[in-house]
């Protein structure tokens, strides 16, 4: 094949790629597309193998940028910087994954080398969920995120088990593709391996979406409903407090707030609680050595008197005070001399009686939140007058209390902004009790892009995962009231001032994928230092044979 059409070949390959692992993030109920996605990244990597084409990194490289770039280009709405290294960073990590197969290759012979490139992948998805630097936002299964019906079935396997149904689908129509370009196909396949290749590639990928709908079908939730009501205060967090005092925000939120409860009077109110969300770092005056000493809880107490047996919940941007002569963590900041501070996204629900809950977000949006490996990198920001967010989480996951006036209570899990992106870690809400749970966010960052709209699909996921009702609130849309099926009940529009009433069922059951975690990952894990090992034991061998 003459080089100039191999390179055409190439780039129409990588376009199609990137099109068709787009589309199922961007536009709902294309998942389907995923499942067929990667074929043309295997095509080109069969046409490279077969006229010896060099420097065909540059093209997997490509793929992955471009796959990358249309699916999340908004995160240089909120810092370019940022963006444009997740793009590149992320489409290299993806891009040496695919080397190390075709290099493989040279050492495995038939499937192998497919399998160890799939058992890869899926084990590079899972540690990335706890890497240092994290952005799990493209891992395989968070395709389906707009196509919930196909996939009940991550109550068992979690998004992880949507990355393995991806890369078998993908590798058995692959395989039938060789089988027919390459002769073997007529020529040494006889009736039975073709109906027998042919049954198993259908049943790969039809069998999911039966069992699926199955489950969709005959889940029922309990009738054990949580009242709530969703705040969508619609303020500019690009303009936050030049436009607004604090003071005008709490009295925005706390009108929104009485407004939708002015039918609930002390006489009349029921011993079942009833919540209110507020979005994510409403507030910046929260100091957890003295919660009341901010002027936004006081208030938000100061309205509950009226309302009981009614909870509020909201984010903050809070600050912990140390006094200590030398520095504490080489996260925290000097204020004076014997003084520091410690920064916390965090979510804090009160009654209005009781001392207020707290809860610090652990899952950080790297330098925007997070200064990652903070021996190394707090020094090189100190030199740059501190421009990275330091912000440090909770060690281990605890759950809200939301009362009500006979002191019972029910256990919320609130996943602040970037945590519901983590299936496996939101299981550890539930497995602290929680029986629904609750999503505050801000996604104004991003402007008017695919960006909230992916985040808000990634919601059903988690309540797919983990059968939990979730209240989302987000600050300018969108705000959400998500089933136990992962359905989208009520949504708010985006940039619009809004209140969103109804209830949440609660659930105490936990489901096999909260039980047990991420099985699917840790196999792949196991499988891949397996066939690494392998891998580096053939290549050991060998060169001992060319040197010999």
């Amino acid at each position: 094949m003459k080089t100039k059409n191999t390179t055409l070949l190439f780039a129409l390959f990588s376009v199609l790629f990137a099109l068709m692992m787009s589309l199922p993030f961007l536009v709902p109920h294309l998942g389907f597309l995923a499942l067929a996605g990667l074929i043309p990244l295997l095509m080109m990597d069969r046409i490279a193998t077969l006229t010896g084409a060099r420097h065909f990194w540059m093209w997997h490289y490509i793929s992955f940028v471009l796959w990358n770039a249309v699916t999340t280009f908004w995160v240089c709405n909120a810092t370019v910087g940022g963006g444009l290294f997740a793009v590149f960073a992320n489409a290299l990590q993806m891009s040496v994954i695919f080397g190390i197969f075709r290099f493989s290759k040279r050492y495995f012979s038939g499937v192998l080398p497919y399998i160890f490139l799939m058992v890869m992948w899926i084990a590079w998805e899972r540690a990335y969920f706890d890497a240092e630097i994290s952005w799990p936002w493209l891992v395989l299964g968070n395709a389906f995120a707009g196509s919930i019906k196909s996939v009940q079935w991550y109550e068992y396997t979690g998004s992880l088990g949507g990355s393995l149904w991806i890369w078998l689908s993908n590798l058995s129509v692959f395989g039938i593709l060789v089988a027919l370009s390459n002769g073997r196909w007529s020529g040494s396949f006889n009736w039975k391996a073709k109906t027998a290749s042919l049954a198993g590639c259908l049943a790969v990928i039809v069998l999911p979406f039966l069992i699926s709908h199955a489950i969709y079908g005959k889940y029922e939730e309990t009738e054990n409903p949580l009242e709530v009501v969703i705040l969508q205060p619609n303020i500019d967090p690009y303009n936050k407090f030049q436009a607004m005092t604090q003071q005008q925000q709490d009295a925005v939120l706390v009108a929104q707030a009485r407004a939708a409860l002015q039918a609930r009077r002390p006489d009349t109110a029921s011993v079942k609680p009833l919540l209110v969300l507020a979005p994510e770092t409403f507030t910046n005056d929260v100091v957890t050595n003295d919660l009341y000493m901010s002027r936004t809880l006081g208030r938000l107490d100061n309205f509950l008197k009226d309302y009981p047996g009614v909870n509020i919940l909201f984010g903050a941007s809070s600050r912990t005070y140390i006094d200590s002569q030398e520095r504490p963590s080489h996260t925290a900041r000097k204020v004076r001399d014997g003084r520091w501070v410690e920064s916390h996204n965090s979510a804090l629900m009160t009654d209005g009686t009781s001392p207020a809950g707290i809860f610090h977000k652990n899952k950080l949006v790297v330098a925007v939140e997070k200064t990652p490996y903070p021996a190394f990198f707090c020094r090189i920001d100190d030199m740059l007058g501190g421009v990275m967010g330091r912000c440090i989480g909770q060690d281990s996951i605890s759950v809200l209390h939301c009362r009500s006036v006979d002191g019972s209570s029910v256990p919320v899990g609130c996943a602040i902004c970037y945590e519901s992106v983590y299936g496996e870690y939101c299981t550890g809400y539930v497995r602290k009790g929680a029986e629904v749970i609750a999503v505050i966010t801000n996604d104004a960052w991003w402007g008017d892009t695919p960006g909230y709209r992916q985040h808000l699909r990634y919601a059903s996921l988690r309540a797919i995962e983990t059968r939990r009702s979730i209240a989302r609130c987000a600050n300018t849309g969108i705000s959400a009231i998500i089933d136990q099926r992962g359905e989208i009940l009520k949504s708010t529009h985006w940039w619009k001032r809004e209140t969103l009433c109804g209830e949440i069922n609660r659930n105490t059951e936990m489901t096999f994928f909260v039980r047990n975690g991420d099985i699917t990952g840790r196999t792949c894990t196991f499988v891949f230092w397996l066939l690494l090992a392998a891998l580096a034991v053939r290549v050991i061998i060998s060169g001992k044979r060319i040197s010999g």
